[in-house]
């Protein structure tokens, strides 16, 4: 009977063996807690995959934000200039089929006159006084 409770005692009481490990390499300690998927090494490549392609790629998610909105203005400034070229063209169809449109430009633009007229440019006020 004293040999099977030796034997009790010796299962359930660790070895010196094993309490020196323990003391040497107190992070075995911790690495039993880790879940076992967070050890799995599909995982962790997954992980690495992820990080290396959200944050430290040359095209990561913060560079295809600022190209996206760097698209967006450049698509908004293409339908701006379009629209000023059609209204462009309007004026230089304008310009080539009536005289009355010449004459007008020549007169707003570039102040022209005719020989019997007399031509006056009035300032435009400004709001700054002048000191």
């Amino acid at each position: 009977m004293s040999e099977v409770r030796s034997l009790r005692s010796e299962l359930n009481d660790p070895p010196a063996s094993d309490l020196r490990h323990q003391i040497k390499y107190p992070t075995m300690k911790l690495l039993t807690h880790i879940p076992a998927f967070l050890k799995n090494k599909y995982f962790i490549c997954l992980a690495a995959f992820c990080v290396i392609i959200l944050f430290l790629d040359k095209n990561d998610v913060f560079t295809q934000n600022g190209r996206l909105k760097e698209l967006r203005k450049l698509q908004q400034s293409k339908r701006y200039y379009t629209t000023q070229i059609d209204a462009e063209r309007k004026e230089l169809e304008a310009l080539k089929t009536n005289p009355a449109a010449v004459e007008k430009l020549a007169r707003e633009k570039y102040l022209m006159k005719r020989d019997n007229e007399e031509l006056f440019l009035v300032p435009e006020k400004s709001d700054k006084p002048k000191n």
